[in-house]
């Protein structure tokens, strides 16, 4: 993962009404682009480090029943018509509990390990965007990375992946139809992921429904 900048205090710093937290800038790597191969393996070495920590954090449930929350209400989000809030409530509410019933091996995750949270620098690549952390099974990690990424990575319960693949399209989808949501497309973003959904398994990779967003 990158590392916080050596030169000053490991806090937050407050400007203006902003938070700030300041890290190492590394150089970036234009070509060849991020190699799945290489994804995978930084993966991996994160998630070996990730063990060693002795470190409370939300497990992924709370995640999901943030966005479960938010198609709960229709005061936040009012864009969403009736068929698409039925269709993320029963996903997000099916998932969570086929999940648990798995009882897999859990342990401290990235949460958002998707393309946009990986640097491809000359010291190889690096996660950034660590304020998602939280506890659960490798598979829900794995859920937010390319199919090429994820192919690449050992020991994969692939009937687990699929269901979290479902899981995190209907998490995503909810926050881009959060009313205060700022994202660019966002509602495009949303009804996408909608889309995929409806259509069912095998589900696409986030970072393929999110391309444009």
């Amino acid at each position: 993962m990158a590392a916080v900048a050596p030169r000053v205090g490991h806090r937050v710093y407050e400007r203006d009404g902003f938070w700030i937290t300041l890290w190492t800038y590394y150089d970036s790597v234009a070509s060849p682009g991020l190699q799945p191969a290489d994804y995978a393996a930084a993966l991996k070495r994160l998630h070996a480090g990730l063990r060693n920590l002795d470190v409370i954090t939300p497990h992924f449930t709370d995640r999901v029943a943030e966005a479960h929350q938010l198609v709960a209400r229709p005061e936040e989000t009012p864009a969403l018509a009736d068929a698409d809030r039925e269709l993320l409530d029963s996903t997000l509410r099916s998932v969570t509990l086929a999940v648990a019933r798995r009882s897999a091996a859990e342990q401290v995750l990235h949460g958002e390990p998707h393309p946009r949270n990986v640097l491809n620098t000359t010291r190889g690549p690096l996660f950034v965007d660590l304020e998602t952390v939280c506890r659960g099974p490798l598979e829900f990690d794995l859920a937010h990375v390319p199919h090429a990424v994820s192919d690449r990575y050992p020991g994969v319960d692939q009937e687990l992946l699929g269901e979290l693949r479902g899981l995190v399209l209907a998490m995503v989808a909810a926050w881009r139809f959060d009313r205060t949501d700022k994202l660019p497309n966002g509602g495009r973003a949303g009804r996408q992921l909608i889309d995929a959904l409806r259509q069912g398994p095998p589900y696409p990779s986030l970072d393929s429904m999110m391309g444009d967003s």
